[in-house]
């Protein structure tokens, strides 16, 4: 009986009920923003190998978000349009993950961990989500472009803005999740979204055409529009030309035009390889990655765990100096052992239990207050 629990297990990220490759993209997004975390890297220049160590610095988090969008898609009712109550099901579920995953994100800030994290910004663009779910596909592929190039002069306006209170601004700034500020990273779920329904159906031309598509906007990204606004950056923003300008720029975590288009066109030629990769057998050696990357919300918050778990060990030792909960554990050299130590503790979880336990909370959750939320709406309909 176990062996076979373990079989259908094994089986739970096999086709057809799962693209083998979407959970290798996922868990190279996790791996390159815990390197971004635990690593030291050298500033990227394309044409110095020795400095790609330099490609975690704000991609793999792109590449994060741009997922969130592709599960969404996959997992879409496709009764919407036809059945009000199918929407309104799907709507409250994401709603309902949207405001448990920030309130996960938000419970890690309050626990001071020494990064920027995510899930806030992911929490809201869930929400936005909602509303680009009724798009069709080109719509959604306009809204992408469009915001990709709006969105970070609306980010750049906003950082103009002055604001009295210091501590209300650093509140809004974690709680937003403003090192990924949404209001330009809806283009990324929006682009998932588009992707994910190209993928409901995958196969190697799809994926092919990922990579092709991805590629292009990469290279326009980081080869055309970004050196425009790193000049202008680097010159100083004096005059209203030049601030225009250095809004194009593709620095990691810049939110400049060319890192929009650069990163985001990296994200879904790196999902296109992912999922041709996940097509052949080779996806076999790769389960450990792919039952990590099943579960990404755990993952995630693991390592931000085991940073709190080791600061405060760290602290209350007698006779312990106080210490940087960010350099002194990056001194540690940690990378290795809690990116092994995830991947092994992740694969063991599917092994043994199956669904990541956060996943299986959230989805939990999100599914009993849909369903109430869909009786109580009847109920009110008769009265």
């Amino acid at each position: 009986m176990a062996r076979k629990s373990i079989r259908d297990r094994l089986a739970r990220l096999e086709p057809p009920g799962r693209v083998p490759g979407l959970d290798i993209a996922r868990a190279l997004a996790l791996i390159g923003m815990f390197a971004a975390h635990l690593l030291y890297q050298e500033e990227l220049v394309w044409s110095d190998p020795a400095t790609w160590s330099g490609l975690v610095n704000g991609r793999p988090s792109i590449l994060f978000a741009t997922l969130a969008g592709v599960s969404l898609a996959l997992t879409e009712d496709p009764r919407p349009r036809d059945s009000a109550s199918a929407r309104r099901r799907s709507s409250v579920r994401i709603a309902v993950r949207a405001a448990l995953i920030w309130s996960v994100g938000a419970l890690l800030v309050a626990w001071t961990v020494p990064v920027y994290v995510i899930l806030q910004t992911y929490g809201i663009l869930f929400l936005v989500a909602i509303l680009l779910l009724r798009l069709r596909t080109p719509a959604l592929l306009l809204t992408a472009a469009v915001i990709a190039v709006a969105g970070p002069y609306l980010v750049a306006m906003i950082a103009e803005i002055p604001v009295e209170d210091p501590r209300l601004a650093e509140s809004l700034f974690l709680n937003l999740g403003w090192n990924y500020p949404f209001v330009a990273w809806a283009a990324f779920i929006a682009a998932g979204i588009a992707v994910g329904r190209l993928l409901k159906q995958p196969t190697a031309a799809r994926s092919a055409a990922l990579i092709g598509v991805g590629v292009v906007l990469a290279v326009i990204g980081y080869g055309a529009i970004g050196p425009i606004g790193d000049r202008a950056s680097a010159a100083g923003a004096d005059s209203a030309r030049s601030w225009w300008l250095a809004v194009l720029q593709d620095a990691p975590h810049s939110t400049g035009v060319g890192e929009m288009v650069g990163s985001g066109g990296f994200a879904i030629a790196v999902i296109g390889a992912c999922v041709l990769l996940g097509m052949t057998g080779l996806r076999r050696p790769l389960w450990p990655l792919r039952a990590v990357g099943s579960m990404p919300l755990s993952a995630y918050t693991a390592q931000l765990v085991i940073w709190i778990w080791w600061f405060v060990a760290e602290s209350s030792r007698p006779g312990a100096t106080v210490l940087d909960p960010g350099s002194g554990f990056r001194a540690t050299e940690p990378f290795w052992p809690v990116t092994l130590g995830i991947i092994a503790g992740g694969s063991l979880w599917a092994l043994l239990i199956g669904r990541g336990p956060l996943e299986a909370l959230v989805s939990r959750v999100a599914s009993i207050v849909a369903a109430l939320s869909v009786r109580t709406r009847r109920r009110s309909s008769r009265r």
